[in-house]
């Protein structure tokens, strides 16, 4: 199985714009595909970029510049192996979440996001392509239906949240950190190295703030 990890190599992460400098951005999103990387690696598979720009990464790296869709059905295309397309932002993903999505027999296997979208899938059916616009899962439901691919969804919560807006940063602070420490607690294993997107935000002075109707993040002066 190929793991595809789609980038964007120039201006990411526009929308958290009220929250981070464009260098900020850029340093977090790089922060996140070190973590996505690190976890795919940890199922046993080589995961490889398909970035919008040259980038240096630990992995190789195909440029491509169309728009997401075309360029992973660009991918979807050229091979006749089970694809997996795991998006660069999925902060909290674990070895063992990507495990579920890539361990299922369906035609399709996906991971919706919050709010519809999808945040990663497995293609093995090859006639299935991708469309990211809108409610793409719901779109990828139907795309799988019309080739006659069966569906399996993945319902996990680490794989559901993609960091996009201030609000998601509170996601990565508050369970970033959660299966180090679970794992230390009960000595089950060593505890994994701390996520770099986590001890991102820590050194650029984010924290939790709540009020008594929802957590939210500060960041230090």
């Amino acid at each position: 199985m190929r793991v595809v990890v789609p980038y964007a190599a120039t201006d990411p992460k526009t929308r958290l714009a009220d929250a981070l400098s464009a260098d900020e951005r850029t340093a977090f999103a790089e922060a996140m595909l070190a973590d996505v990387l690190a976890a795919v690696r940890a199922t046993g598979r080589e995961p490889e970029l398909l970035a919008t720009a040259p980038v240096a990464a630990d992995a190789p790296v195909t440029v491509d510049d169309r728009p997401l869709t075309e360029a992973v059905n660009a991918v979807l295309a050229e091979t006749d192996e089970a694809v997996a397309i795991v998006m660069a932002d999925l902060a909290l993903a674990t070895p063992d979440a990507f495990g579920q999505l890539f361990e299922r027999d369906g035609g399709v296997v996906i991971a919706p996001g919050r709010g519809g979208g999808t945040n990663a899938l497995v293609a093995r059916h090859p006639e299935f392509r991708v469309d990211y616009h809108g409610t793409s899962f719901l779109d990828h439901l139907a795309a799988a239906q019309e080739v006659g691919a069966a569906v399996e969804v993945v319902d996990s919560h680490r794989l559901a949240t993609d960091v996009d807006e201030r609000a998601d940063l509170a996601e990565v602070l508050i369970h970033g950190g959660s299966e180090a420490r679970r794992a230390s607690a009960t000595r089950a294993a060593e505890p994994r190295a701390t996520r770099k997107s986590l001890e991102w935000l820590q050194s650029a002075g984010f924290s939790l703030a709540s009020d008594e109707s929802r957590v939210g993040v500060v960041r230090d002066e």
